[in-house]
């Protein structure tokens, strides 16, 4: 019996593979087309399932609850003062900066009951100056801001959203002088390192408070079921108006945060209207 089994060990042999011939330039490009589509894939939908975990967690530790929100995009008119600023410039030879009135901001909103809060991000379009007509020295100006809101829903129709609202904003102006023509006089990379110029880049911290009030309408979009729950899909379309009050009103500065004195000093305190269009959704138990 021993012979036999070692007979048949013997005849059983392991195949192996036979190698393959390496593939074409194509297949690996396809190939690699396909893992990387694979992977995009992937964090796409793992990114947009992060809200819907979220919300259906939350609805589940407190079923009678709402969970909604919105991710939106806003244009905003806010007109700036820069009188001050351009008299100096004008005072050094630098001509004056034309009007940093309007703002893109990326913005979300977390709705829990009749609380609304917004937060977002943003910044001015860049206002430049004509160049001096003997040096060509020109000035650069735009502003950041990063902002928070509490609201409260005074509406009564679910497609609609009204509140009033206060906040928190704080920004940045930038202010960039370009002496392109002597910056740009040479080729040399040792040479330009030491090149002297007037170019350099100053900045204003500020700090202030809003407001104002909102509207939104939602127009509706196909629903998506997603376990139990019933995700309600909108787009909003709304506006903000409010009033920004600056309130700080610290040094304008320079490399290494060193401060400046003898600066525009005039606040940025103005009426503002945002127009906003998003998408938005709405978590409930079916």
């Amino acid at each position: 019996m021993a012979k036999d089994l070692l007979k048949r060990g013997q005849s059983c042999s392991i195949s192996t593979p036979s190698k393959q011939k390496p593939s074409s330039g194509i297949t690996k490009v396809y190939t690699y087309i396909y893992f990387t589509m694979k992977k995009i894939t992937r964090t796409l939908l793992l990114s947009a399932g992060i809200v819907a975990i979220a919300a259906s967690a939350n609805a589940q530790s407190d079923p009678d609850k709402v969970v909604a929100g919105t991710m939106q995009v806003q244009g905003m008119f806010r007109p700036s003062n820069l009188g001050q600023l351009n008299g100096i410039l004008n005072a050094n030879g630098i001509p004056s900066l034309p009007d940093n009135n309007y703002w893109l901001n990326l913005s979300m909103n977390h709705i829990r009951g009749k609380i609304i809060i917004e937060d977002g991000i943003g910044a001015s379009f860049t206002s430049t100056s004509a160049p001096n007509p003997t040096n060509g020295i020109k000035a650069k100006y735009n502003q950041f801001q990063i902002y928070g809101r509490v609201g409260y829903n005074v509406a009564t129709r679910a497609k609609m959203r009204v509140f009033p609202f206060v906040g928190l904003n704080v920004s940045d102006a930038m202010l960039r002088i370009r002496d392109d023509n002597r910056t740009q006089n040479t080729q040399d990379f040792s040479t330009e390192l030491l090149n002297s110029t007037s170019s350099k880049t100053l900045w204003n911290p500020r700090v202030g408070f809003e407001f104002g009030g909102g509207f939104d309408y939602l127009i509706g979009v196909k629903d998506k079921k997603i376990d139990n729950y019933v995700v309600h899909r909108n787009i909003p379309i709304g506006v903000r108006i409010g009033y920004y009050l600056q309130a700080s009103n610290s040094n304008w500065r320079i490399d290494d945060n060193y401060k400046l004195n003898n600066g525009p000093n005039n606040k940025q305190s103005n009426v503002f209207v945002n127009v906003n269009i998003g998408l938005g959704y709405k978590v409930q138990r079916p």
